[in-house]
């Protein structure tokens, strides 16, 4: 049984920043892919950012150079930076992991576990 659980969200303005954090426990390996996903108000939920084991990470455009992934394969948890917000990033952020790091432009419903996500909120 793998549990991902997110915290820091929360209510933030427009140009203000906030830090994700998501703790990884159970059955899950440290060679996975963890990232996020967010999901707006009445919208598809839709790939953020990804970060491999090793580190490497990848992004999507709308969050490129605003935001960053990291994880700390130690305590196997995944970060994410948000600098720069918008009301346009308010959305449910979900984190998730996946053996493969191969999630740009891929279905959500393909990955393989998720959080329950927390709420960020970017007020004008």
């Amino acid at each position: 049984q793998v549990q991902l659980v997110e915290s820091g969200g929360g209510l933030v303005q427009a140009g203000g920043s906030l830090r994700l954090s998501c703790a990884a426990s159970g059955r899950i390996f440290s060679s996975y892919a963890m990232g996020w996903f967010r999901q707006a108000p009445g919208k598809e939920r839709e790939f953020v950012g990804v970060v491999t084991w090793s580190g490497n990470t990848y992004y999507a455009d709308s969050v490129k150079g605003r935001f960053t992934i990291s994880r700390d394969n130690a305590k196997n948890t995944v970060y994410l930076q948000m600098n720069s917000l918008e009301p346009e990033d308010t959305a449910v952020y979900y984190c998730a992991a996946d053996p493969s790091a191969d999630w740009y432009g891929r279905s959500w419903h393909t990955i393989s576990y998720w959080g329950k996500g927390t709420l960020v909120t970017v007020s004008t």
